[in-house]
């Protein structure tokens, strides 16, 4: 499954660069959408992480109380940010927290242009979210 994700990974990258060269369509990260997107498997997730110049994903819990305390912050980052945001339910995705080494929630990991960039693990700030994206801006 891996295998195929990073074949879609880079077929988008390589579709994505092509219009670059040629002059097409811009990309359309330009644009992030305001409210999270749920993510429900490892392809759909490396669709968004491609789609986008900024990602940030937000592994979580229904269970876990800091989960629930960073919703509306993450919320705030999603609508007020160029980050997208893919919130990623790891009971209902254990194969791809696993993947990307989640061993305790909250977990968010920032993808840019297409590739893991920062990763934070517990609760967290907007100033430090914020921080953390700008960096990548």
């Amino acid at each position: 499954m891996t295998d195929d994700i990073e074949e879609i990974r880079r077929q988008k990258l390589a579709e994505l660069r092509d219009r670059a060269e040629t002059g097409g369509a811009e990309k359309s990260a330009s644009k992030s959408p305001s409210e999270p997107i749920r993510i429900t498997d490892g392809a759909e997730l490396s669709e968004t992480v491609v789609e986008y110049d900024l990602v940030l994903a937000d592994f979580y819990a229904d269970w876990c109380g800091p989960c629930e305390m960073l919703e509306p912050i993450v919320d705030t980052i999603s609508a007020e940010t160029g980050a997208t945001v893919a919130k990623i339910d790891i009971d209902a995705n254990q194969q791809l927290a696993a993947e990307y080494g989640v061993r305790g929630v909250p977990t968010l990991v920032l993808f840019a242009d297409g590739q893991p960039a920062e990763r934070l693990v517990g609760m967290q700030d907007e100033a430090r979210l914020r921080s953390v994206i700008e960096t990548h801006t």
